[in-house]
């Protein structure tokens, strides 16, 4: 069985369309919490927290834009690829840029023994790649050139937008939901009795966006990130001309312990360090990529 034929530049444009998409889904929900936050605290306070909430929100999306893949280098706390031994890493990856067409992203280095590796920023002039020591040490050739195959072939299809973008802002709207629900315990302090009917329903719907915003933003990251990780695989065969280096690579992942890294960036990894509970997962199960790979 042949990899399905993949373009590029649909694959470009569905991830464009998919980051504006869930930008404006992100700032909606924003501004949806900013005026819960207000209007609960009420009083004098309702335009100042508008006034100052509003273009704080868009800040935020803004600065995490062209930020993202520096916030996730640090969440992983990665430094750079540099000396003498991480040679072959570079070599490796030159020579599937070459065989891509793309710019060489920077590269990075995770202090950690299992083997894993993600890929980051806005588009392919501001990506960046990170791969674990243990990637390093225990991968073959060929199975590390699976793995950074995968990884470039989300910085060609501007994946790494998505993701690195989805991770930073599904972080923004944990902390403004939990915000929210702190200030219900100020107002219930400071509030007057005769607000409360009046902020009751107003009320009801702010804890029920508080709460459930961040599983709503979550479920549009799991809706796309699967089909994604699916593309990559096939793109990485396709850079490869063979799928074998990607299946050596996976099998041995599977075989990992867990990693610990923040749940805002875990979606980033080419397997998911917390590979609990696979069916609500960002990442398909490794043994049906295996599997699937192995049909090609």
């Amino acid at each position: 069985m042949q990899p399905t034929r993949l373009s590029f530049h649909d694959e470009i444009k569905k991830n464009i369309f998919s980051t504006y998409l869930l930008i404006g889904i992100i700032l909606v929900t924003l501004l949806a919490l900013t005026y819960a936050i207000a209007f609960t605290i009420g009083g004098d306070y309702f335009f100042i927290i508008l006034i100052i909430g509003i273009p704080i929100s868009i800040a935020y999306i803004v600065f995490g834009f062209y930020n993202s893949h520096k916030i996730a280098i640090k969440s992983a706390n990665a430094k750079p690829a540099t000396g003498p031994q991480y040679r072959q890493y570079h070599n490796t990856v030159e020579g599937l840029c070459l065989a891509s067409g793309l710019p060489k992203p920077r590269l990075y280095i995770m202090n950690n023994q299992q083997i894993n590796a993600f890929a980051s920023g806005r588009d392919p002039q501001h990506a960046v790649i990170a791969v674990t020591q243990g990637a390093l040490d225990k991968l073959s050739k060929q199975e590390l050139e699976g793995v950074l195959a995968h990884e470039l072939s989300h910085i060609a299809n501007y994946d790494i937008r998505f993701m690195t973008l989805t991770a930073v802002l599904v972080g923004m709207i944990a902390i403004i939901s939990e915000i929210f629900l702190r200030s219900l315990f100020f107002s219930s302090i400071t509030g007057s009795r005769d607000r409360e009917s009046s902020n009751g329903v107003m009320m009801i719907i702010g804890i029920a966006l508080a709460i459930l915003a961040p599983i709503i933003v979550a479920l549009v990251q799991l809706a796309i990130s699967r089909k994604r990780e699916y593309a990559a695989d096939s793109s990485a065969v396709k850079f490869m001309r063979t799928p074998t280096g990607l299946i050596g690579a996976l099998k041995k992942i599977n075989g990992n312990s867990e990693m610990k890294m923040s749940g805002a960036v875990a979606p980033l990894f080419i397997a998911k360090p917390n590979r609990k509970k696979e069916w609500f997962s960002t990442h398909p199960p490794l043994a049906e990529r295996i599997k699937r790979l192995e049909k090609m």
